[in-house]
Protein backbone atom coordinates (compact mmCIF):
# COMPACT_ATOMS: atom_id res chain seq x y z
CA UNK A 1 0.00 0.00 0.00
CA UNK A 2 1.72 3.08 -0.76
CA UNK A 3 0.05 6.81 -0.59
CA UNK A 4 -0.39 7.93 -3.94
CA UNK A 5 -0.42 11.97 -4.80
CA UNK A 6 -3.03 13.43 -6.85
CA UNK A 7 -1.56 14.96 -10.11
CA UNK A 8 -2.37 18.76 -8.92
CA UNK A 9 -2.56 17.84 -5.03
CA UNK A 10 -3.27 20.14 -2.06
CA UNK A 11 -1.70 18.20 0.94
CA UNK A 12 -4.71 18.98 3.14
CA UNK A 13 -8.95 19.59 2.44
CA UNK A 14 -9.28 22.65 1.25
CA UNK A 15 -11.54 23.52 4.41
CA UNK A 16 -8.86 23.03 6.46
CA UNK A 17 -6.09 25.41 4.33
CA UNK A 18 -8.47 28.78 4.17
CA UNK A 19 -7.58 28.81 8.11
CA UNK A 20 -3.79 28.83 7.59
CA UNK A 21 -2.03 31.35 5.71
CA UNK A 22 0.66 29.91 2.65
CA UNK A 23 2.69 30.52 -0.09
CA UNK A 24 2.21 28.32 -2.87
CA UNK A 25 5.11 27.46 -5.18
CA UNK A 26 4.17 26.26 -8.60
CA UNK A 27 7.25 24.16 -9.86
CA UNK A 28 8.44 24.30 -13.27
CA UNK A 29 11.36 21.58 -12.88
CA UNK A 30 13.74 23.51 -10.91
CA UNK A 31 16.25 21.42 -8.77
CA UNK A 32 15.67 24.65 -6.11
CA UNK A 33 12.39 23.98 -6.03
CA UNK A 34 12.04 22.45 -2.21
CA UNK A 35 14.89 24.65 -1.19
CA UNK A 36 12.22 27.44 -1.88
CA UNK A 37 9.50 25.89 0.25
CA UNK A 38 11.59 25.59 3.27
CA UNK A 39 12.96 28.82 3.23
CA UNK A 40 9.26 30.33 3.19
CA UNK A 41 9.16 27.96 6.39
CA UNK A 42 12.11 29.29 7.71
CA UNK A 43 10.19 32.42 8.24
CA UNK A 44 7.32 30.61 9.95
CA UNK A 45 5.23 30.57 6.88
CA UNK A 46 3.30 27.38 5.47
CA UNK A 47 4.36 26.61 2.12
CA UNK A 48 3.19 24.10 -0.90
CA UNK A 49 5.20 22.75 -3.57
CA UNK A 50 2.63 22.36 -6.71
CA UNK A 51 2.39 21.35 -10.55
CA UNK A 52 2.98 24.44 -13.06
CA UNK A 53 -0.23 22.59 -14.03
CA UNK A 54 -2.56 24.09 -11.34
CA UNK A 55 -5.00 25.43 -12.36
CA UNK A 56 -6.08 29.29 -11.40
CA UNK A 57 -9.67 27.37 -10.11
CA UNK A 58 -7.20 25.25 -7.99
CA UNK A 59 -5.21 28.29 -6.47
CA UNK A 60 -8.15 30.31 -5.25
CA UNK A 61 -9.55 26.70 -3.50
CA UNK A 62 -5.85 27.25 -1.63
CA UNK A 63 -6.66 30.80 -0.78
CA UNK A 64 -2.79 31.65 -0.80
CA UNK A 65 -1.84 34.90 0.44
CA UNK A 66 1.10 34.69 -2.55
CA UNK A 67 2.81 32.74 -5.06
CA UNK A 68 6.19 31.79 -5.95
CA UNK A 69 6.87 30.61 -9.75
CA UNK A 70 10.67 28.25 -9.55
CA UNK A 71 12.84 28.17 -11.85
CA UNK A 72 13.85 25.52 -14.27
CA UNK A 73 16.03 23.95 -16.65
CA UNK A 74 13.85 25.08 -19.87
CA UNK A 75 13.74 28.22 -22.15
CA UNK A 76 10.02 29.84 -22.45
CA UNK A 77 10.10 30.46 -25.52
CA UNK A 78 10.95 26.52 -26.92
CA UNK A 79 8.21 24.37 -27.90
CA UNK A 80 7.60 22.34 -24.97
CA UNK A 81 8.47 24.31 -22.43
CA UNK A 82 6.10 24.50 -19.35
CA UNK A 83 4.00 27.17 -19.20
CA UNK A 84 1.19 28.14 -16.32
CA UNK A 85 -2.21 28.78 -16.81
CA UNK A 86 -2.04 32.95 -18.07
CA UNK A 87 -4.97 33.71 -15.73
CA UNK A 88 -2.63 32.99 -12.88
CA UNK A 89 -1.85 36.83 -13.06
CA UNK A 90 -5.54 38.18 -12.80
CA UNK A 91 -6.01 36.48 -9.31
CA UNK A 92 -4.66 39.11 -7.42
CA UNK A 93 -2.51 37.39 -5.27
CA UNK A 94 1.36 38.53 -5.40
CA UNK A 95 3.13 36.77 -7.61
CA UNK A 96 7.27 36.13 -7.19
CA UNK A 97 8.53 34.43 -10.37
CA UNK A 98 12.49 33.07 -9.91
CA UNK A 99 14.81 32.96 -12.72
CA UNK A 100 12.54 30.77 -15.22
CA UNK A 101 9.23 32.22 -13.31
CA UNK A 102 10.86 35.75 -14.01
CA UNK A 103 11.28 34.75 -17.40
CA UNK A 104 7.73 33.04 -17.87
CA UNK A 105 5.96 35.98 -16.30
CA UNK A 106 8.00 38.43 -18.71
CA UNK A 107 6.90 36.67 -21.68
CA UNK A 108 3.22 35.63 -21.11
CA UNK A 109 2.71 39.88 -20.13
CA UNK A 110 4.41 41.07 -23.40
CA UNK A 111 7.86 41.64 -22.23
CA UNK A 112 10.70 39.72 -24.41
CA UNK A 113 13.00 36.67 -23.41
CA UNK A 114 16.19 35.92 -25.53
CA UNK A 115 19.61 33.93 -25.64
CA UNK A 116 21.82 35.89 -23.58
CA UNK A 117 24.96 36.93 -25.36
CA UNK A 118 26.60 35.55 -22.15
CA UNK A 119 25.07 33.85 -19.45
CA UNK A 120 25.44 34.33 -15.87
CA UNK A 121 26.19 30.99 -13.31
CA UNK A 122 27.35 31.03 -10.01
CA UNK A 123 27.91 34.33 -7.84
CA UNK A 124 27.12 37.81 -9.03
CA UNK A 125 27.33 41.42 -7.67
CA UNK A 126 23.33 42.95 -7.44
CA UNK A 127 23.18 46.81 -7.58
CA UNK A 128 20.32 48.14 -6.91
CA UNK A 129 18.35 50.71 -8.39
CA UNK A 130 15.14 50.86 -6.58
CA UNK A 131 15.42 49.71 -2.32
CA UNK A 132 11.86 49.45 -1.56
CA UNK A 133 9.41 46.86 -1.46
CA UNK A 134 10.94 43.36 -2.34
CA UNK A 135 14.37 45.07 -2.13
CA UNK A 136 14.15 47.16 1.37
CA UNK A 137 17.17 45.93 3.86
CA UNK A 138 19.16 44.24 0.74
CA UNK A 139 22.76 45.67 0.44
CA UNK A 140 23.33 47.34 -2.50
CA UNK A 141 26.31 44.90 -4.21
CA UNK A 142 25.50 42.07 -2.34
CA UNK A 143 26.31 38.61 -3.59
CA UNK A 144 23.17 36.76 -5.34
CA UNK A 145 23.41 33.25 -6.90
CA UNK A 146 22.80 33.37 -10.87
CA UNK A 147 22.22 30.19 -12.88
CA UNK A 148 20.62 31.15 -16.73
CA UNK A 149 21.40 31.35 -19.90
CA UNK A 150 18.56 33.45 -20.93
CA UNK A 151 17.66 37.35 -19.99
CA UNK A 152 15.06 39.57 -20.39
CA UNK A 153 15.76 41.95 -23.15
CA UNK A 154 12.00 43.66 -22.67
CA UNK A 155 9.82 44.38 -20.07
CA UNK A 156 5.97 44.40 -20.10
CA UNK A 157 3.90 47.08 -19.81
CA UNK A 158 3.96 48.53 -16.09
CA UNK A 159 7.36 46.51 -14.87
CA UNK A 160 10.10 49.05 -13.34
CA UNK A 161 13.43 47.81 -12.97
CA UNK A 162 14.64 46.81 -9.62
CA UNK A 163 18.31 45.81 -10.25
CA UNK A 164 20.64 44.95 -12.25
CA UNK A 165 24.00 42.94 -12.47
CA UNK A 166 27.17 43.54 -14.98
CA UNK A 167 26.08 40.48 -17.02
CA UNK A 168 22.17 41.11 -16.73
CA UNK A 169 20.95 44.47 -17.24
CA UNK A 170 17.24 43.02 -15.23
CA UNK A 171 17.98 41.06 -12.69
CA UNK A 172 14.79 41.86 -10.38
CA UNK A 173 11.68 43.95 -11.45
CA UNK A 174 8.24 44.44 -10.50
CA UNK A 175 5.05 45.83 -11.34
CA UNK A 176 3.83 47.65 -7.72
CA UNK A 177 0.50 48.23 -8.59
CA UNK A 178 -0.33 44.58 -9.53
CA UNK A 179 2.39 43.06 -6.83
CA UNK A 180 4.01 41.26 -9.57
CA UNK A 181 8.00 40.25 -9.15
CA UNK A 182 10.51 38.62 -10.86
CA UNK A 183 14.34 38.15 -10.19
CA UNK A 184 16.87 36.40 -11.97
CA UNK A 185 18.81 35.00 -9.49
CA UNK A 186 18.18 32.17 -7.00
CA UNK A 187 17.47 34.18 -3.10
CA UNK A 188 16.50 30.61 -1.89
CA UNK A 189 20.42 29.13 -1.91
CA UNK A 190 22.44 30.06 0.89
CA UNK A 191 24.94 31.50 -2.03
CA UNK A 192 22.68 34.51 -2.28
CA UNK A 193 23.05 36.57 0.69
CA UNK A 194 20.40 39.00 0.38
CA UNK A 195 18.69 36.34 -0.39
CA UNK A 196 16.36 35.50 3.17
CA UNK A 197 15.97 39.10 3.52
CA UNK A 198 14.55 39.38 0.12
CA UNK A 199 12.15 36.63 0.97
CA UNK A 200 11.29 37.89 4.05
CA UNK A 201 10.16 40.81 2.61
CA UNK A 202 8.18 39.26 -0.33
CA UNK A 203 6.53 37.26 2.76
CA UNK A 204 5.67 39.85 5.37
CA UNK A 205 5.76 43.29 3.55
CA UNK A 206 4.19 42.13 0.55
CA UNK A 207 1.82 38.91 1.04
CA UNK A 208 1.32 39.74 4.28
CA UNK A 209 1.61 36.87 5.85
CA UNK A 210 2.08 36.22 9.50
CA UNK A 211 4.62 34.26 11.59
CA UNK A 212 1.90 31.36 12.62
CA UNK A 213 3.63 28.49 10.93
CA UNK A 214 5.28 26.92 14.35
CA UNK A 215 5.57 23.95 16.29
CA UNK A 216 3.45 24.64 18.96
CA UNK A 217 0.87 25.08 16.18
CA UNK A 218 1.42 22.49 14.37
CA UNK A 219 1.57 19.58 17.06
CA UNK A 220 -1.87 20.87 18.52
CA UNK A 221 -3.46 21.38 15.03
CA UNK A 222 -1.97 17.50 14.01
CA UNK A 223 -3.36 16.34 17.75
CA UNK A 224 -6.87 17.52 16.67
CA UNK A 225 -6.83 16.44 13.14
CA UNK A 226 -5.70 12.80 13.98
CA UNK A 227 -8.66 12.23 17.01
CA UNK A 228 -11.17 13.83 14.30
CA UNK A 229 -9.89 11.26 11.40
CA UNK A 230 -9.21 8.09 13.62
CA UNK A 231 -12.22 8.39 16.27
CA UNK A 232 -12.45 5.10 18.61
CA UNK A 233 -10.16 3.13 15.93
CA UNK A 234 -7.18 1.59 16.24
CA UNK A 235 -3.64 2.29 14.35
CA UNK A 236 -1.00 0.55 13.69
CA UNK A 237 2.60 1.62 13.47
CA UNK A 238 5.81 -0.07 11.95
CA UNK A 239 8.42 1.66 14.30
CA UNK A 240 12.01 1.78 12.95
CA UNK A 241 13.75 3.70 16.24
CA UNK A 242 14.57 6.91 13.48
CA UNK A 243 12.88 10.25 14.35
CA UNK A 244 10.46 9.97 11.74
CA UNK A 245 8.50 6.99 13.57
CA UNK A 246 9.23 7.86 16.74
CA UNK A 247 7.85 11.22 16.23
CA UNK A 248 5.34 10.21 14.48
CA UNK A 249 4.51 7.26 18.08
CA UNK A 250 4.37 10.33 20.31
CA UNK A 251 2.18 12.30 18.15
CA UNK A 252 -0.01 9.87 18.09
CA UNK A 253 0.09 8.06 21.61
CA UNK A 254 -0.45 11.88 22.78
CA UNK A 255 -3.87 11.90 20.39
CA UNK A 256 -5.80 8.65 20.93
CA UNK A 257 -2.96 6.83 23.37
CA UNK A 258 -3.70 2.68 23.49
CA UNK A 259 -5.86 3.01 20.45
CA UNK A 260 -2.02 2.63 18.86
CA UNK A 261 0.11 -0.44 18.20
CA UNK A 262 3.38 0.08 17.48
CA UNK A 263 4.80 -3.28 15.86
CA UNK A 264 8.87 -2.94 15.44
CA UNK A 265 9.91 -5.98 13.18
CA UNK A 266 13.54 -6.79 13.97
CA UNK A 267 14.94 -8.31 10.74
CA UNK A 268 18.35 -8.77 11.99
CA UNK A 269 20.24 -5.82 10.23
CA UNK A 270 19.69 -3.14 13.13
CA UNK A 271 23.11 -2.14 14.79
CA UNK A 272 24.39 -3.26 18.20
CA UNK A 273 21.81 -3.19 21.15
CA UNK A 274 19.73 -1.21 19.20
CA UNK A 275 16.42 -3.37 18.94
CA UNK A 276 16.97 -4.07 22.52
CA UNK A 277 17.47 -0.35 23.04
CA UNK A 278 14.20 1.39 21.69
CA UNK A 279 11.83 -1.47 23.38
CA UNK A 280 13.32 -0.68 26.37
CA UNK A 281 13.24 2.96 25.69
CA UNK A 282 9.81 3.37 24.63
CA UNK A 283 8.25 0.84 27.48
CA UNK A 284 9.90 2.18 30.36
CA UNK A 285 10.46 5.47 29.62
CA UNK A 286 7.79 6.29 27.20
CA UNK A 287 5.17 4.29 28.41
CA UNK A 288 4.13 3.24 25.04
CA UNK A 289 3.80 -0.57 24.72
CA UNK A 290 5.64 -2.14 21.49
CA UNK A 291 5.07 -5.05 20.04
CA UNK A 292 8.32 -6.88 19.52
CA UNK A 293 9.36 -9.16 16.50
CA UNK A 294 12.27 -11.17 16.27
CA UNK A 295 12.49 -12.07 12.13
CA UNK A 296 16.02 -12.18 12.04
CA UNK A 297 16.50 -15.33 10.69
CA UNK A 298 14.07 -15.40 7.57
CA UNK A 299 15.09 -12.43 6.58
CA UNK A 300 18.93 -13.64 6.43
CA UNK A 301 17.77 -16.82 4.79
CA UNK A 302 15.57 -15.01 2.35
CA UNK A 303 19.02 -12.68 1.08
CA UNK A 304 21.32 -15.81 1.32
CA UNK A 305 23.56 -16.06 -1.24
CA UNK A 306 22.34 -12.50 -2.74
CA UNK A 307 25.20 -10.16 -4.14
CA UNK A 308 23.45 -7.52 -6.54
CA UNK A 309 22.12 -4.26 -4.08
CA UNK A 310 18.95 -3.44 -6.09
CA UNK A 311 18.23 -7.65 -5.19
CA UNK A 312 18.95 -6.87 -1.48
CA UNK A 313 16.70 -4.51 -1.23
CA UNK A 314 14.01 -6.00 -2.92
CA UNK A 315 14.31 -9.06 -1.06
CA UNK A 316 14.75 -7.37 2.73
CA UNK A 317 11.27 -4.91 1.06
CA UNK A 318 9.30 -7.95 0.00
CA UNK A 319 10.04 -10.03 3.24
CA UNK A 320 9.26 -7.36 5.78
CA UNK A 321 5.82 -6.77 3.64
CA UNK A 322 5.18 -10.67 4.47
CA UNK A 323 6.14 -10.45 8.25
CA UNK A 324 3.84 -7.11 8.51
CA UNK A 325 0.91 -9.29 7.11
CA UNK A 326 1.25 -12.19 9.26
CA UNK A 327 1.69 -9.99 12.18
CA UNK A 328 -0.96 -7.05 11.84
CA UNK A 329 -3.34 -10.04 11.14
CA UNK A 330 -2.38 -11.53 14.30
CA UNK A 331 -2.47 -7.96 16.41
CA UNK A 332 -5.42 -6.78 14.70
CA UNK A 333 -7.91 -5.95 13.17
CA UNK A 334 -6.73 -2.42 12.29
CA UNK A 335 -8.42 -0.12 10.48
CA UNK A 336 -5.58 2.71 9.93
CA UNK A 337 -1.94 2.51 8.82
CA UNK A 338 0.14 5.14 10.31
CA UNK A 339 3.35 6.15 8.33
CA UNK A 340 6.14 8.43 8.61
CA UNK A 341 5.28 10.03 4.91
CA UNK A 342 7.33 13.62 4.98
CA UNK A 343 6.69 15.94 2.83
CA UNK A 344 9.80 15.39 0.13
CA UNK A 345 8.50 11.99 0.14
CA UNK A 346 5.46 13.38 -0.78
CA UNK A 347 7.01 15.88 -3.94
CA UNK A 348 9.43 12.99 -5.34
CA UNK A 349 6.92 10.16 -5.89
CA UNK A 350 4.37 12.68 -7.42
CA UNK A 351 4.08 12.63 -11.20
CA UNK A 352 3.40 16.34 -10.89
CA UNK A 353 5.81 17.19 -13.48
CA UNK A 354 5.16 14.88 -16.67
CA UNK A 355 3.64 16.87 -19.48
CA UNK A 356 0.05 15.41 -20.39
CA UNK A 357 0.39 15.56 -23.82
CA UNK A 358 4.01 14.87 -24.39
CA UNK A 359 4.70 12.46 -21.88
CA UNK A 360 7.66 14.31 -20.97
CA UNK A 361 8.91 15.15 -18.03
CA UNK A 362 9.92 18.45 -16.78
CA UNK A 363 12.47 17.38 -13.71
CA UNK A 364 13.70 13.70 -13.29
CA UNK A 365 11.46 11.79 -10.59
CA UNK A 366 14.20 10.99 -7.91
CA UNK A 367 12.36 7.89 -6.15
CA UNK A 368 9.40 6.30 -5.68
CA UNK A 369 8.47 6.75 -1.81
CA UNK A 370 7.52 4.21 -0.33
CA UNK A 371 7.28 3.32 4.11
CA UNK A 372 5.59 0.28 3.93
CA UNK A 373 5.76 -0.34 0.69
CA UNK A 374 3.25 -2.54 -1.44
CA UNK A 375 1.83 -3.49 1.43
CA UNK A 376 -1.73 -6.25 -0.43
CA UNK A 377 -4.64 -4.68 -1.07
CA UNK A 378 -6.59 -7.17 1.42
CA UNK A 379 -5.20 -5.62 4.64
CA UNK A 380 -7.56 -2.50 3.45
CA UNK A 381 -5.78 -0.10 5.81
CA UNK A 382 -6.91 3.76 5.74
CA UNK A 383 -3.41 5.93 5.97
CA UNK A 384 -2.79 7.88 8.64
CA UNK A 385 0.19 10.62 7.86
CA UNK A 386 0.86 13.20 10.31
CA UNK A 387 3.93 14.08 9.39
CA UNK A 388 3.63 14.81 5.41
CA UNK A 389 3.86 18.51 6.19
CA UNK A 390 6.96 18.73 7.15
CA UNK A 391 10.42 18.60 5.96
CA UNK A 392 13.17 16.43 8.15
CA UNK A 393 14.90 19.15 10.11
CA UNK A 394 11.17 20.74 10.90
CA UNK A 395 10.46 16.83 12.53
CA UNK A 396 13.29 16.94 14.56
CA UNK A 397 11.88 20.55 16.25
CA UNK A 398 8.79 18.55 16.94
CA UNK A 399 10.17 15.51 18.33
CA UNK A 400 12.27 17.97 20.61
CA UNK A 401 9.06 19.67 21.24
CA UNK A 402 7.38 16.65 22.47
CA UNK A 403 9.68 14.94 24.85
CA UNK A 404 11.67 12.88 22.46
CA UNK A 405 15.67 12.19 23.64
CA UNK A 406 17.97 14.12 21.55
CA UNK A 407 19.97 10.72 21.00
CA UNK A 408 16.73 9.82 19.03
CA UNK A 409 16.22 13.33 17.53
CA UNK A 410 19.75 13.55 16.22
CA UNK A 411 19.72 10.32 14.89
CA UNK A 412 21.77 10.02 11.58
CA UNK A 413 19.56 8.73 8.66
CA UNK A 414 20.16 5.09 8.68
CA UNK A 415 18.36 2.87 5.51
CA UNK A 416 15.83 0.87 5.87
CA UNK A 417 17.84 -2.17 5.28
CA UNK A 418 19.97 -1.47 7.46
CA UNK A 419 23.83 -2.94 7.97
CA UNK A 420 22.48 -5.41 5.24
CA UNK A 421 23.47 -2.67 2.36
CA UNK A 422 26.53 -1.70 4.36
CA UNK A 423 28.23 -4.84 3.92
CA UNK A 424 29.11 -5.13 -0.04
CA UNK A 425 28.53 -8.64 -1.56
CA UNK A 426 26.80 -11.72 0.06
CA UNK A 427 25.09 -10.57 4.06
CA UNK A 428 26.30 -13.71 6.28
CA UNK A 429 26.27 -13.91 10.71
CA UNK A 430 29.99 -13.53 10.28
CA UNK A 431 30.28 -10.53 8.72
CA UNK A 432 27.03 -8.68 10.52
CA UNK A 433 29.19 -9.46 13.52
CA UNK A 434 31.97 -7.64 12.24
CA UNK A 435 30.07 -4.76 10.99
CA UNK A 436 28.11 -4.32 14.37
CA UNK A 437 30.87 -4.47 16.48
CA UNK A 438 32.74 -1.51 14.02
CA UNK A 439 30.21 0.60 13.40
CA UNK A 440 29.43 0.43 17.43
CA UNK A 441 33.00 1.90 17.98
CA UNK A 442 32.38 4.48 15.10
CA UNK A 443 29.36 5.67 17.37
CA UNK A 444 31.28 5.46 20.26
CA UNK A 445 34.35 7.26 19.21
CA UNK A 446 32.28 9.86 17.18
CA UNK A 447 29.82 10.61 20.56
CA UNK A 448 32.82 10.87 22.69
CA UNK A 449 34.65 13.42 20.75
CA UNK A 450 31.76 15.36 20.54
CA UNK A 451 31.48 15.81 16.72
CA UNK A 452 28.33 13.55 16.17
CA UNK A 453 26.07 16.78 15.20
CA UNK A 454 29.53 17.83 12.90
CA UNK A 455 28.21 14.84 10.77
CA UNK A 456 25.23 14.31 8.55
CA UNK A 457 26.55 10.48 8.74
CA UNK A 458 29.29 8.44 10.26
CA UNK A 459 29.23 4.59 9.84
CA UNK A 460 31.43 2.15 8.35
CA UNK A 461 31.04 -0.31 5.63
CA UNK A 462 32.34 -3.49 5.55
CA UNK A 463 33.98 -4.77 1.95
CA UNK A 464 34.12 -8.46 0.05
CA UNK A 465 37.54 -8.39 -0.15
CA UNK A 466 40.80 -9.02 2.10
CA UNK A 467 44.14 -7.93 2.01
CA UNK A 468 47.38 -8.94 3.33
CA UNK A 469 47.95 -7.58 6.97
CA UNK A 470 50.42 -8.03 10.04
CA UNK A 471 49.81 -8.54 13.92
CA UNK A 472 51.97 -9.90 16.08
CA UNK A 473 54.94 -10.72 13.55
CA UNK A 474 52.09 -12.74 12.39
CA UNK A 475 50.14 -13.11 8.90
CA UNK A 476 46.64 -12.01 8.79
CA UNK A 477 43.87 -11.98 5.67
CA UNK A 478 41.16 -10.22 6.39
CA UNK A 479 38.69 -7.80 5.54
CA UNK A 480 39.07 -3.80 5.03
CA UNK A 481 36.41 -1.86 6.33
CA UNK A 482 35.42 1.70 5.56
CA UNK A 483 34.81 4.75 7.45
CA UNK A 484 32.24 7.05 5.59
CA UNK A 485 31.75 10.33 7.50
CA UNK A 486 29.78 12.95 5.12
CA UNK A 487 28.33 16.58 5.87
CA UNK A 488 24.89 17.79 3.92
CA UNK A 489 22.09 19.91 5.05
CA UNK A 490 19.46 17.61 3.29
CA UNK A 491 21.18 14.31 2.10
CA UNK A 492 20.54 15.38 -1.58
CA UNK A 493 24.13 16.14 -1.97
CA UNK A 494 27.16 15.70 0.44
CA UNK A 495 30.67 16.14 0.55
CA UNK A 496 33.07 13.54 2.64
CA UNK A 497 33.75 15.33 5.66
CA UNK A 498 36.94 16.48 7.38
CA UNK A 499 37.39 15.15 10.51
CA UNK A 500 39.93 15.05 12.72
CA UNK A 501 42.89 12.73 11.77
CA UNK A 502 43.23 12.11 15.96
CA UNK A 503 39.24 10.83 15.73
CA UNK A 504 40.33 9.14 12.63
CA UNK A 505 43.22 7.56 14.33
CA UNK A 506 41.96 6.34 17.43
CA UNK A 507 39.02 4.63 15.48
CA UNK A 508 41.34 3.07 13.04
CA UNK A 509 43.31 1.35 16.12
CA UNK A 510 40.32 0.82 18.02
CA UNK A 511 38.06 -1.39 14.93
CA UNK A 512 41.91 -3.39 14.28
CA UNK A 513 42.86 -3.97 17.50
CA UNK A 514 39.30 -5.21 18.91
CA UNK A 515 37.23 -6.54 15.80
CA UNK A 516 38.46 -10.04 15.39
CA UNK A 517 38.48 -10.52 10.91
CA UNK A 518 39.55 -6.54 10.00
CA UNK A 519 43.30 -5.81 9.74
CA UNK A 520 42.66 -2.45 7.55
CA UNK A 521 40.68 0.71 7.78
CA UNK A 522 40.26 3.13 4.90
CA UNK A 523 38.44 6.76 4.97
CA UNK A 524 35.80 7.68 1.91
CA UNK A 525 36.65 10.91 0.58
CA UNK A 526 34.35 10.68 -1.89
CA UNK A 527 31.07 13.62 -2.40
CA UNK A 528 27.71 13.21 -3.46
CA UNK A 529 28.11 13.55 -7.24
CA UNK A 530 29.90 11.52 -7.88
CA UNK A 531 29.02 8.98 -5.42
CA UNK A 532 25.98 8.24 -3.13
CA UNK A 533 26.28 8.31 0.85
CA UNK A 534 25.30 4.75 1.25
CA UNK A 535 27.46 1.82 -0.91
CA UNK A 536 24.70 0.28 -1.91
Amino acid sequence: MTSQVESVPPTAEPEEQLNRQMIVILDFGSQYSELIARRIRETQVYSEVLSYRTTPEQIQQLNPSGIILSGGPSSVYDERAPHCDPEIWNLGIPILGVCYGMQLMVQQLGGGVERAERGEYGKAALFIDDPTDLLTNVDDGTTMWMSHGDSVTAMPDGFELLAHTDNTPCAAIAHHERKLYGVQFHPEVVHSLGGQALIRNFVYHICECQPTWTTAAFVEETVREIRAKVGDKRVLLALSGGVDSSTLAFLLHRAIGDQLTCMFIDQGFMRKYEPERLVKLFHEQFHIEVQYINARDRFLECIAGITDPEQKRKRIGHEFIRVFEEESKRLGPFDYLAQGTLYPDVIESADTNVDPQTGERVAVKIKSHHNVGGLPKDLRFKLVEPLRKLFKDEVRKVGRSIGLPEEIVNRHPFPGPGLAIRILGEVTDEKLNILRDADLIVRQEVNRSGTYSLFWQAFAVLLPIRSVGVMGDQRTYAYPVVLRFVSSEDGMTADWSRAPYDLLETISTRIVNEVKGVNRVVYDITSKPPGTIEWE
